[in-house]
This record gives C-alpha cells, sequence and structure tokens, in this order.
C-alpha cells in the first residue's frame, strides 16, 4: 500500500530511521527531510518527539501482535509456548532499537508483564497448557514470570548483539526458557496429567455462569489449597 499521508509519511520515516540509526538518528530535522513535510506538520500530528515515538512503538508492536495472532498453531499447547517465546525473542533481535523503545520507555500503551495484548495472548496458550494439567501454578501466577523472562532474554540478547558478542550469549533465550518453563510447568504422571487442580481452575471460565460469584472465588480458592 502507497504511504500517501504526512502522517503515514513521517511515521515511515521515523520507523526507517530508527531502525538504520537507532534513536538518535531520529531527530526532527532529519524525520521532516525524510517525509517531505514540514517540522511543525510532525508537531501538529503527534505533538511532540515522544508522541511520534510513542506511535511508531505502537505501530510495530501492533504488526509484531498481528503475526503472532496469525502465527503457526499447534496441536499441543506447549509447542505454541515455546514458539511463541522463539518468536518473540526473534522479532527483538530483528528490530532491536524498535523493541528498545517499546519495552524501555515508560509510556501509558506501552506493554507489560502484567497487561496488554501480548500478556492476554501468552495467557490464552497457558490456559490450553493448564487445562491439559501440566500447569504446576495458576495461569495468573505463570503468564507474568513467562512474559517477564522473555523480555529480559530479549533485551539482554539485544545489548550482546551490540557489543558483537552475541554468538557467544545465543544459548541464553534456551536456557532461559527452559529454566522458566520447569518453574511453571508440572510433570506428567503415568496417565499423561500433571495437575488436575490446575487444569480444573482454567476451565472454569468456560462454566462460570453455573456458579454464583461467591462461589466462584470459594471454588478457586480450594484449587488453589489442593494445587501441587
Amino acid at each position: 500500500m502507497a504511504v500517501t499521508t504526512p502522517r503515514e509519511r513521517i511515521l515511515a520515516a521515523a520507523a526507517h530511521l530508527l531502525a538504520s540509526g537507532g534513536r538518535e538518528a531520529v531527530s526532527t530535522r532529519a524525520v521532516s527531510a525524510a517525509a517531505g513535510v514540514q517540522a511543525q506538520t510532525i508537531y501538529r500530528q503527534f505533538g511532540d518527539m515522544a508522541g511520534l515515538f510513542a506511535a511508531v512503538a505502537d505501530g510495530a508492536w501492533a504488526s509484531y501482535l498481528e503475526q503472532k495472532r496469525s502465527g503457526e498453531k499447534y496441536d499441543d499447547p506447549l509447542a505454541d509456548l515455546v514458539a511463541g517465546w522463539d518468536l518473540h525473542v526473534e522479532f527483538g533481535l530483528a528490530n532491536p532499537a524498535l523493541y528498545k523503545l517499546i519495552f524501555s520507555d515508560s509510556r501509558p500503551s506501552q506493554p507489560s508483564a502484567i497487561s496488554g495484548e501480548g500478556h492476554d495472548l501468552l495467557a490464552g496458550i497457558l490456559r490450553r497448557v493448564a487445562a491439559a494439567g501440566r500447569l504446576r501454578v495458576p495461569v495468573e501466577t505463570a503468564t507474568p514470570m513467562v512474559y517477564a523472562a522473555s523480555v529480559g532474554a530479549t533485551l539482554a540478547l539485544i545489548a550482546a548483539q551490540g557489543t558483537g558478542t552475541l554468538e557467544q550469549h545465543r544459548a541464553l533465550s534456551h536456557n532461559l526458557r527452559d529454566a522458566v518453563l520447569a518453574a511453571v510447568l508440572a510433570a506428567p504422571t503415568s496417565d499423561g496429567v500433571g495437575s488436575p487442580a490446575v487444569a480444573l481452575k482454567a476451565a472454569l471460565p468456560a462454566v462460570a455462569d453455573r456458579f454464583s460469584p461467591a462461589e466462584r472465588v470459594l471454588l478457586g480458592e480450594w484449587l488453589d489449597r489442593i494445587a501441587p
């Protein structure tokens, strides 16, 4: 699709400058020259440069999430969990300046380990893992653990990439992934089931209308108490 509006040209120019030269390359003068607009157009469209950076980050993250939503799905939720981690790290290494902009800048729309669509997509996968009886801890506990660890691993590898030592640290992502998954996943028993209590709690939202609010809270507390 052709970039036609001033806003689209500014966003495309800022994204290109960020990818090619890092954050320092994205100045008002450089963006206005690359986009073919006056400097005041940038401020009229985005308020200030912080607003422009936020719009670039939000657009990149939205594209990544679209890729993740439409990505290959496996019958085994554990395979989806591993693939999702690896896709996250690959996105960061392929777009280091954008990734640091998304996860290192403090802004209201910033994704985090406890909110946002990325968190929600991961929670959906972990609910499938829990329904299969393979989750050791509640979904609400596992989701921020896995998400925060994937962000930390990616930022560490981006730093190594910047110093030319990425190959020395390539195993970091898989090692940390395996360690975190070992902490949240339950080993299957002889019948292939891990934690029936966690599995049942993960299934509660599908039958929530059959219980009163008080009953749902009480049942959740009971299941937490007997979970391993």
